[in-house]
């Protein structure tokens, strides 16, 4: 892509760009290191104490530069990692000339580099914008918080995310001799009251199970070896392979039973009750293979679990023996344990500033033990049951850990496409002379990843009624030494507690307390998703859904659907299925007319005659559409703003952002919303106006409360910017804005 050249005026640039930066300049002098480089005017974002120049001693001293980029120009990193994070913007003094200014300069344009200046546990970075109009080397600083830039640099380079598991009950099931005779126990007090045959011979059969592989572990507990179909196989001493740091050299007596897909090893090997056998989750090569194909890895991986460090390190040990997917020298900061009852963290598991949470997915059978704030990036599966279920993994055509692949394949996709697409294109053309505005939207992993229905039923299982694998605090004990004696308190205590308020809901299908799992969009349950992507099947051609999120507390999401790369339909709504199956809906509609013949041998027509037809026996459209049908899928109309396009949406929080930067601290716009003609969802509509000391500022009216505040405040924001009202400027910061 073209870049504007340097230090030499741009024809053609944005309308909003003007030659003067905002605020009022101060004088510094520049170093890289102790060489002197020249003097610049710093010109702060914001006025007053939030404006206060970042640069202690009142000089810009440059410590180093930041790594090379290849493809991503650093204010593109920084907008994805610290978004509208810049602090102020610099501009050369051109007397008296300085050449090592200018090669700085130039160096930084030309080999995508950032000139960082440390303050503390942050970095401010240089970046080498062209001007307009200016003729000297000009710069925007962005901070960000120590070490994260350079971590970014390569992930962005080489199009990679972050991805983080959870252990036990999502990949693997693992268990000692204590919790097998627990779980032994509690089925066989519950089959005593049972009174249902059928249940009665499912928790036989549970029991069986777990009988079975106890006496494979107490057999190995006893003479380091197991018998397995008659035949007899004895142990591998393994070595662990010491970490950074740590001279003690540790060999491993390991059982591995690739058939029954099962591993038991001793965590120390010094003590034999700490053996553990170990239930790998079916599919989990496909996931591994698909992380680093061909040697290029695709995701970053981190472990993020509740259990003791020990245990979660060899559990890990053996899901990537050959250390692929975590090399040695990062396993210490990347195998992240949580004490239990804690809640789980993105920021957390990030510490040392590896990655960005926005550039994260996780993958867990747990939504509930994540921040809030990190939930939307979480992709839940079902517990992993092979005691209580162990057919139900490959029940369904795709296993679970191979529809986490497919999630994570579709979030890496949308996030990069973004990335490309949007952000980078729109980096290009920016020059030193634009606003904070400007900036485009920088995508976030929780963008592209879309829960299932919770009122739709678990696509593979219906949950075990017991938590199967044991709890960290068990693991624990064990290392420790500690006998397990005691009553049924203590038989208790190694269910983990925050398991327990699931126990009580496991067994009930379709209660509205159980978690939904997460997946991609391709296995949302929505009739008209179904239908669409059945269209794009027999059409050979690609459907996509790329989704959005605003901050508006009624219209959080917005999805738009592609077909073959094309744009075909869009979608609001209060969650991301709801978004979603809108857009399919509209979708449908404008493929109507063009490939109505592909969809109905196998869906019936989709007009008002549809509730007419014959079931075809495939699923399709069988009682779902009623004579409404088509009705239903008509864009509502009689509103100006009903023609935006949805995307313009995501315009609104930066144009709410810079409405307030303009305001006094103490004064406050004052947002009003008003639904008129309330009726039916079609005739609703929204105005919504903004207001500064009893003023209207601007007017937006919509068939949603997300278009009609964009409109207003879009409005307020061009009148703030060129009004001459003395009573409103009173109210406004003092600083030049531009149109």
């Amino acid at each position: 892509m073209l870049r504007p050249s340097p230090l030499l005026p741009v024809p053609g640039a944005s309308a909003s760009a003007t030659a003067a930066p905002p605020g009022r300049a101060a004088s510094m002098r520049m170093f890289h290191g102790d060489v002197f480089l020249g003097e610049a005017d710093v010109f702060p974002i914001k006025p007053g104490p939030e404006g206060a120049l970042p640069f202690p001693s009142n000089e810009i001293r440059i410590s180093h530069l930041s790594p090379a980029s290849e493809r991503c120009p650093p204010l593109a990193i920084l907008q994805t990692i610290a978004p509208f994070s810049v602090r102020c913007k610099l501009q050369a003094r051109p007397l008296p000339p300085h050449p090592s200014l200018h090669r700085l300069y130039l160096t930084c344009f030309n080999e995508y580099k950032s000139a960082v200046v440390v303050v503390g546990d942050e970095e401010l970075h240089l970046v080498a914008m062209p001007s307009k109009v200016e003729k000297v080397p000009c710069f925007w600083c962005c901070s960000v918080r120590a070490g994260l830039y350079a971590a970014s640099v390569g992930m962005l380079n080489l199009r990679c995310l972050a991805i983080v598991f959870d252990l036990d009950e999502t990949l693997i099931v693992a268990n000692t001799m204590r919790s097998f005779e627990s779980r032994i126990e509690m089925l066989s007090r519950r089959m005593d009251i049972e009174d249902d045959p059928v249940r009665v011979a499912g928790m036989s059969a549970e029991i069986k199970r777990y009988i079975e592989d106890r006496e494979l572990l107490k057999e190995f507990i006893d003479t380091d070896t197991v018998t397995d179909n008659g035949r007899i196989v004895g142990t591998q001493k393994e070595e662990v392979q010491p970490m950074p740091g740590v001279q003690e050299r540790l060999v491993r007596p390991v059982i591995r039973l690739p058939e029954r897909n099962a591993i038991l090893t001793r965590i120390n090997p010094e003590i034999r009750d700490t053996s553990v056998f170990v239930k790998l989750r079916p599919a989990w090569e496909d996931l591994r293979s698909y992380l680093t194909a061909k040697g290029r890895k695709r995701f970053e991986v981190y472990v993020c679990t509740m259990a003791e460090r020990d245990y979660a390190l060899e559990i890990w040990r053996l899901l990537d023996p050959e250390a692929n997917l975590i090399s040695l020298n990062n396993l210490s900061d990347r195998v992240v344990c949580v004490k239990a009852g804690s809640k789980k963290s993105l920021q957390h598991v990030f510490r040392e500033g590896g990655c960005h949470p926005k550039m994260a997915m996780v993958i867990d059978d747990r939504l509930q033990v994540w921040d809030e704030k990190d939930q939307h990036r979480v992709h839940v599966v079902p517990a992993y049951a092979p005691y209580y279920a162990p057919q139900a993994e490959m029940a369904n055509a795709v296993p679970v850990l191979c529809v986490a692949r497919n999630v994570a394949c579709n979030v890496r996709g949308g996030f990069f496409r973004e990335f490309d697409e949007n952000l980078l294109k729109k980096v290009f053309e920016l020059l030193y002379e634009n606003e904070l505005l400007d900036l485009p939207y920088a995508p976030d992993v929780g963008d592209y990843l879309v829960s299932e229905d919770p009122n739709f039923p678990p696509s593979n299982k219906d949950p075990a009624p017991i938590p199967e694998g044991m709890s960290g605090a068990e693991v624990e004990k064990r290392l420790n030494g500690r006998a397990y004696q005691g009553d049924q308190k203590q038989i208790s205590s190694s269910i983990r507690p925050s398991d327990d308020a699931r126990v009580a809901i496991r067994g009930t299908l379709g209660s509205s307390n159980v978690q939904p799992n997460g997946g991609s969009m391709a296995i949302v349950p929505s009739l008209f998703v179904t239908v669409l992507q059945e269209i794009g099947r027999l059409c050979n051609s690609k459907v996509e859904f790329r989704s959005t999120v605003s901050t508006s507390k009624i219209t959080q999401f917005s999805v738009e659907v592609l077909f073959s790369n094309e744009k075909i339909g869009n979608g609001i709504g209060k969650t991301r299925d709801e978004a979603q199956v809108q857009a399919a809906e509209k979708a449908l509609q404008n493929l109507q007319s063009n490939y109505l013949s592909y969809v109905a041998p196998i869906a019936g027509v989709l007009n008002k005659d549809t509730s007419n037809s014959s079931r075809n026996g495939n699923g399709f459209l069988e009682d779902d559409l009623d004579s409404d049908g088509d009705t239903a899928m008509q864009e509502p109309s009689g509103s100006k703003s009903e023609q935006k396009d949805h995307s313009n949406v995501d315009r609104l929080p930066s144009v709410l952002s810079l409405i307030r930067e303009l305001c006094l601290e103490d004064q406050h716009v004052v947002f009003r919303d008003q639904v008129r003609n309330p009726g039916s969802a079609t005739n609703e509509e929204y105005h919504f106006q903004v207001e500064l000391a009893g003023q209207i500022l601007g007017n937006g009216i919509g068939v949603n409360k997300d278009f009609a505040k964009l409109q207003a405040a879009e409005e307020a924001l061009r009148f703030l910017k060129t009004t001459t009202d003395p009573q409103i400027k009173k109210h406004l910061r003092p600083i030049r804005c531009s149109s």
